[in-house]
């Protein structure tokens, strides 16, 4: 018999979660929902029960039906989790929904400054990438937070690959992808083969319904941000 008497009743450990953010613009239900229907173009699976945060920065000043909110974004998949840059005001209301508080810091202007006596901050400790050699299975989700991820076996469809820096797949890619989770712009997804279903860049995305981009055969492919645009092209072998 096993013996259960060092088990404890309950533990906790830290775990990686990734959520989705959802920043509006608008706070009209009917306006959110055709936005909503238009992003996800009728895919049932599009955000596939992905946590959300809510970040409401842009209308902050307006009122909000909040369960009316919550239940829009769950028709299409999202489970909301948090509430950022919410009203003081609000916070009863929204805690009251069971959903958390998201607090961000802000950067202070250069003229807010701290006084020249005060110790500057310690540099932040460089995070090797993250390396997988296994193939990246359907339903299964990896996270590199605060580095790049590196993958030197396929990446299948179903699958999610996460990187606060940039994504080097020494392989074909036919899930998802997302590099610069915490908003680097200039990371970069690199894949041998791309057939993805979705690649995004610091928030932005784009997916592939109607086809990936033609390229030149056997060269390895890129992905960037340029602009507000996801740019897809060929990394040619100098000549």
């Amino acid at each position: 018999m096993q013996n259960n008497q060092t088990r404890k009743p309950i533990e906790v450990k830290i775990a990686t979660v990734v959520a989705v953010a959802i920043i509006l613009n608008e706070a009209g239900i009917p306006e959110l929902e055709l936005a909503l229907k238009e992003m996800t173009a009728g895919t049932p699976d599009f955000f596939d029960d992905e946590f959300a945060i809510i970040d409401i920065d842009a209308i902050s000043g307006e009122t909000l039906d909040w369960s009316a909110l919550i239940a829009l974004f769950k028709s299409f998949g999202l489970n909301t989790v948090a509430v950022r840059n919410a009203r003081e005001q609000d916070h009863a209301d929204i805690r009251s929904l069971g959903l958390s508080i998201d607090v961000v810091s802000k950067i202070r202007p250069e003229s807010e400054a701290p006084p020249s006596h005060v110790a500057a901050a310690p540099q932040a400790q460089h995070i090797p990438a993250m390396v997988i050699d296994t193939p990246v299975r359907a339903g299964q989700r990896i996270y590199a937070r605060g580095s790049d991820l590196i993958i030197t076996a396929s990446v299948n469809n179903g699958a999610e690959v996460i990187a606060d820096g940039s994504i080097h797949i020494y392989a074909p890619l036919r899930g998802r992808a997302l590099a610069g989770a915490s908003g680097n712009i200039n990371a970069r997804i690199y894949a041998l083969t791309m057939e993805p279903e979705l690649v995004s860049i610091a928030g932005i995305y784009r997916t592939f319904e109607d086809g990936f981009p033609q390229l030149p055969a056997q060269h390895p492919v890129q992905i960037k941000l340029i602009g507000d645009s996801i740019e897809v092209s060929s990394l040619k072998s100098a000549a």
